[in-house]
C-alpha cells in the first residue's frame, strides 16, 4: 500500500472518532446530552458549534501555514510567527469596538489587518526590494507581532466594558462561537481557500524548488506568489475572527503531515487540513476537561504544544545561511 492511501485510510478512520471524542467531553466529563430534552438539544447545539469551530480553525490555519512555508521556502513560517494572526487580531479588535462585529465585518476588517500586516513584515525585512533571508524574515514578524500586541493592550485599556471581554478573548483564543451567522461566514471564507489553494498545487510544488524552477517549468512566479500570500492571509484571517489568536497549528502541523504524506502539495494540503482540524478540536477537549467545569482558552494549550516544538526547529535549523 502506498503512503498516500496509507494516510487516507487513517484519515478515514481517526478524524471521525476524534471529532465524536470531542462531542462527548463536557463540563461534567465524558456524556452524551439526551437530546430528547429541549436542554440536551440545547447543549447538543452548543457542542457540535465548538466543534465545528475548531475544525474549521485548525484546517484553516493549517492551510495557510502550508503555502507560507512553500511559498517563502522557509519551513518557520506560519501566520502566528509571521504577525498576521497578530495583525488579524488587531483588525478584529478594532471592528468590536467601533461597533462593526457582524458576521461580515468582522472577517473583513481581520483580513484588512492581516493583509497590512503582511505588508509591513516584508517592507521591513527586504528593504530597497531585496529579497528577506529566513531570519530577518522572522524578526521582522516578531517585531510587528509585538506592535499588534502593544495596540491590543491599547485597545483593552481604552475599551468600555461592553468590548471588553471581546478583545481579551481574541488575545487568548477561544472557540466558543458568538453566533451561527460568524460560523458560516468563516466557514465559506475558509472553504474557499482551501479549495483555490487545492486548485493551484501544482504551483506551490514549483514555487517551492525556487523561482527560477518556477520560471523554467511556466509558473509566473510573482503573481502565483501573491495569489498564495492573499490566500494564506484570507484563510488565517477567517480563523481570527472566529477563535482570535491560536499560534503555532499552522507551524506544526505542515511539518508533521510533510513526513507523513510527502511535499506533494496535492497531498499535503488535504492531509493538512484535517489533520489541524482534528488537533485543535482535541487541544479545545483537552483545555475544556483539565479543570472541568472551569476551563483554559485553547491558544494556551497550542501555546504550550508549539512553543518546544518551535524551539526545536530553530536548534535544527541554526545552520543556515542567513
Amino acid at each position: 500500500m502506498s503512503r498516500c492511501r496509507g494516510w487516507r485510510w487513517a484519515a478515514a478512520a481517526l478524524a471521525p472518532a476524534g471529532l465524536a471524542l470531542c462531542l462527548g467531553v463536557g463540563p461534567a466529563g465524558f456524556d452524551w446530552p439526551d437530546r430528547a430534552t429541549e436542554i440536551g438539544r440545547a447543549i447538543w447545539r452548543l457542542r457540535v458549534e465548538r466543534v465545528s469551530a475548531g475544525f474549521i480553525v485548525g484546517a484553516a490555519l493549517s492551510t495557510a501555514g502550508v503555502l507560507m512555508q512553500a511559498l517563502l521556502r522557509n519551513p518557520l513560517a506560519d501566520p502566528y510567527v509571521l504577525g498576521v494572526s497578530g495583525g488579524a487580531a488587531l483588525g478584529a479588535a478594532a471592528a468590536i469596538v467601533l461597533g462593526f462585529a457582524g458576521a461580515l465585518a468582522l472577517p473583513a476588517a481581520a483580513f484588512a489587518g492581516g493583509a497590512l500586516t503582511l505588508l509591513l513584515v516584508y517592507a521591513i525585512a527586504a528593504p530597497r526590494g531585496r529579497a528577506p533571508s529566513v531570519y530577518t524574515l522572522l524578526l521582522s514578524g516578531v517585531i510587528v507581532s509585538a506592535m499588534c500586541g502593544a495596540l491590543l493592550m491599547l485597545m483593552i485599556s481604552m475599551a468600555h466594558s461592553a468590548g471588553l471581554r471581546g478583545i481579551t478573548w481574541w488575545m487568548l483564543g477561544n472557540l466558543q462561537v458568538a453566533s451561527a451567522s460568524l460560523l458560516r461566514a468563516a466557514a465559506g471564507v475558509a472553504a474557499f481557500g482551501f479549495a483555490v489553494a487545492y486548485i493551484l498545487a501544482p504551483e506551490w510544488n514549483a514555487l517551492a524548488l525556487g523561482e527560477e524552477v518556477a520560471h523554467h517549468v511556466g509558473v509566473r512566479a510573482r503573481a502565483a506568489g501573491m495569489i498564495g500570500l492573499g490566500i494564506a492571509t484570507l484563510t488565517a484571517s477567517a480563523a481570527v475572527a472566529l477563535a482570535g489568536l491560536i499560534g503555532f497549528v499552522g507551524l506544526v502541523v505542515p511539518h508533521g503531515m510533510r513526513a507523513l504524506v510527502g511535499a506533494d502539495h496535492r497531498r499535503l494540503l488535504p492531509a493538512s487540513a484535517l489533520a489541524g482540524g482534528l488537533l485543535l478540536a482535541l487541544c479545545d477537549a483537552l483545555a475544556r476537561s483539565v479543570r472541568a467545569p472551569a476551563e483554559w482558552p485553547v491558544g494556551i494549550v497550542t501555546a504550550l504544544l508549539g512553543g518546544p516544538f518551535f524551539l526545536y526547529l530553530l536548534r535544527r535549523r541554526r545552520g543556515w545561511e542567513t
